[in-house]
């Protein structure tokens, strides 16, 4: 026996003489349509090759040192922006007065319409030493024989912790500088852009109106008027740097509307969840922040407890969510197309079978005439 017939033997796909093979329309339109669907499914696992796939994990957040970057723009449309104060503190009750940030006040019309000036900053970061050896009188607030009051804000800082009220236009630090009632409040509206950079643990920032400060462990605005609209639109917040996949932005423009005669006070309690993303084009991981948010707000009108402000409170979760970029190999994409393949054209055999017996089996009948 010759080795041809030993691998003819082997054979496991058999041809059948073409004399006894039968065509039918049938069996050309289920070719025809079975190869159109394995050329659009191959079509779509190539897409799904090319694109990297996304693996989900979840583990205990183990990371040390990394501030919590906090992206903010937010508009108050019926509030000027030298009545707005922005605060933070930490869950120590502690407030961060010289915080890393950036923070931008841009003043608008009751439009919403920017005003042509120069936006204002918010914080100011630590001032060089004063070289002026001249000492500014604290007009009687001073707490020793050295305290000097060289600023505006100095006197009013002094005044304030005597919890003395201070005549503005009789202090030569304030001349030029702080005239202005509080009826301007009102009169414009404000955007504030920018980031804030805090330690990584919990903690709030706030938007409340008139000027900031603490008192023996208490955190005091001074402002004169009780009935004050916060309508806000909460144009971006995010910690860290914005995912388009990822829950980073779910407060992304939020507009909230207050009544023309209400005072409310808004909380948003925020449930941060650390993310790492590693991306697979520069391998560089980025570290940023999902959160979850609970709105609640409160209305003032009826002599209730509270302040007319917005507060941001938030926690952050101890496990951390890891979004890693992984390409499929040829190996995998290759053993789908096969699998493709395979499949349609066996289901696509069993329905030719079916209805080529379908249709041998109506023709008998429509010749013995058992069927009308």
């Amino acid at each position: 026996m010759k080795f041809a017939d030993v691998l003819r033997r082997l054979d496991a796909y058999p041809r059948t003489l073409d004399d006894f093979s039968v065509r039918t329309v049938g069996g050309a339109a289920v070719t025809i349509i079975s190869t159109s669907i394995i050329s659009l499914l191959i079509f779509l696992e190539f897409l799904s090759y090319m694109q990297p796939a996304l693996n989900e994990e979840l583990f205990v957040d183990t990371t040390r040192g990394h501030k919590l970057r906090i992206n903010l723009d937010v508009t108050l449309h019926n509030l000027a922006c030298n009545y707005i104060s922005l605060d933070a503190m930490d869950s120590s009750g502690d407030t961060h007065l010289r915080v890393d940030h950036d923070i931008f006040k841009h003043r608008l019309d009751l439009k919403g319409e920017p005003l042509k000036e120069t936006p204002i900053k918010e914080i100011v970061a630590v001032s060089p030493p004063n070289k002026n050896v001249t000492c500014g009188s604290c007009y009687g607030a001073e707490h020793n024989a050295t305290h000097c009051c060289n600023t505006c804000e100095d006197v009013l800082d002094a005044y304030r912790l005597h919890k003395w009220n201070v005549q503005v236009d009789k202090i030569e630090q304030c001349k030029g500088k702080y005239k202005r009632t509080d009826e301007d409040a009102f009169k414009e509206g404000c955007r504030i852009q920018g980031h804030l950079e805090v330690n990584r643990m919990a903690g709030s920032f706030h938007f409340a109106p008139g000027k900031s400060f603490s008192i023996r462990q208490f955190h005091i605005h001074d402002f004169q008027f009780s009935n004050v609209k916060l309508s806000h639109t909460i144009n971006h917040l995010s910690f860290g740097e914005k995912i388009e996949f990822a829950k980073t932005h779910p407060l992304d423009g939020l507009r909230v509307d207050v009544a023309e005669t209400k005072s409310e006070m808004f909380n948003y309690y925020l449930k941060i969840v650390p993310t790492l993303y590693m991306r697979q084009s520069d391998g560089q991981p980025i570290y940023t922040n999902q959160f979850s948010v609970t709105r609640y707000r409160k209305d003032l009108t009826d002599r209730e407890r509270g302040m007319p402000g917005i507060f941001f409170s938030y926690e952050l979760s101890p496990l951390m969510v890891k979004y890693a970029e992984k390409h499929n190999s040829f190996g995998h994409f290759a053993t789908n197309c096969c699998s493709i393949i395979g499949g349609v054209f066996t289901v696509a055999g069993i329905l030719a079978v079916l209805l080529n017996n379908s249709w041998e089996a109506i023709q008998r009948k429509l010749d013995v005439g058992k069927l009308s």
